[in-house]
């Protein structure tokens, strides 16, 4: 039994010895491993960042750390556009179906440069037509008509107006008189001159029919009263005694009946109002006829108060030349929506 020991202790004695510096030299292999591929912190307080990378930086901001996930990554296939920005009017205008621009009232006409200067409503906005009006009526009224007639005098040229020519511009107000009296070469100037431009006839119509489409501004049924039009009384028929005469006398937007003026204020109609999301644009059908451009010369519609229709946005007339005007014609302005991120222009709604 001695004798295998000793043979066996002579010769295990290499084995071991051969076993150990296997061990070590593995073990030594493992640990340069983990050394090369793990960021442990090293005796400095270091990341363990290679020479020429900031010291201190945190693992996750590692090239393949979880910070950098996606950063570079495409977005999904799917995935929807931003939506483009809200295009809008200025804050006298409506936004039609998202499309352009109407005023929100008939409008009143000014002197460009300022809105002090504010052009008769009951005048041509021409110097030459409004003085050829004073000169007419001051006398023609005297041979016309009953009694109470004769003695109605004319509405005051304001002194700038018969001085000197001016260019006019076409302002949309709550609760002012809107201008009558207006050509189509007017009313284009006048809407040009404030930025803006004459309506189409498939604009104008749109915008009166409201989003839905109607034939009224309030409905689909003619209603008596809801709109300023048809009237009870004619303006000429009180004045002159015949409809159909005298249409450019300055008195003519000044009759009244049964105690009430047959022209009202733009926005006194509140059941005459055409709506677009939430906001509206008054009195489309009666009050005054508006012009719309068109080929060739264009037209008006919508009837003015003594109109005898009953026919709301649908009724409209191409029969005037464009250089027309009468008691019974304004305007009302159209516009192409702002551009995107371009914010509404402040506008005054003061009352006259």
């Amino acid at each position: 039994m001695r004798r295998r020991r000793d043979s066996a202790d002579r010769g295990g004695a290499p084995v071991h010895l051969a076993t150990a510096a296997l061990l070590v030299g593995l073990a030594a292999l493992g640990l340069g491993c983990r050394d090369d591929s793990r960021a442990s912190p090293t005796a400095s307080g270091s990341s363990g960042a290679t020479a020429g990378e900031p010291s201190g930086e945190p693992s996750s901001t590692r090239e393949g750390g979880p910070a950098d996930a996606g950063l570079d990554a495409a977005p999904p296939e799917d995935a929807a556009p931003p939506p483009p920005p809200e295009r809008r009017c200025p804050l006298d205008m409506v936004r039609v179906d998202r499309r352009y621009c109407i005023d929100r009232y008939e409008a009143m006409l000014v002197a460009k440069g300022t809105e002090e200067l504010r052009l008769s409503p009951y005048y041509s906005p021409t110097r030459k037509w409004a003085l050829y009006a004073v000169k007419e009526w001051q006398k023609g009224r005297l041979d016309i008509g009953d009694a109470k007639a004769r003695a109605m005098p004319l509405p005051n040229l304001p002194d700038f107006q018969r001085e000197r020519d001016v260019a006019p511009v076409a302002l949309s107000r709550k609760g002012v008189t809107p201008n009558g009296h207006t050509s189509g070469v007017e009313a284009k100037a006048a809407c040009e001159n404030a930025g803006k431009r004459l309506c189409t006839f498939e604009e104008w119509r749109l915008a009166c029919g409201g989003e839905r489409r109607l034939k009224y501004p309030y409905g689909e049924k003619y209603e008596q009263g809801a709109c300023n039009v048809f009237r009870e009384a004619h303006p000429a028929a009180v004045l002159h005694d015949n409809p159909a005469v005298g249409h450019n006398d300055p008195r003519l937007n000044l009759v009244e009946s049964k105690g009430k003026p047959l022209l009202r204020k733009t926005g006194s109609s509140p059941r005459c109002k055409s709506e677009w999301d939430g906001d509206a644009a008054y009195d489309m059908v009666g009050n005054v006829d508006e012009w719309f451009e068109g080929d060739p010369s264009g037209g008006f519609g919508g009837g003015f108060y003594a109109r005898a229709t009953k026919e709301g946005c649908d009724w409209y007339t191409t029969k005037h030349p464009f250089p027309y005007a009468d008691y019974s014609l304004g305007v009302r302005c159209c516009a192409d929506l702002l551009p995107p991120g371009v914010a509404p222009p402040s506008a005054p709604d003061g009352e006259e």
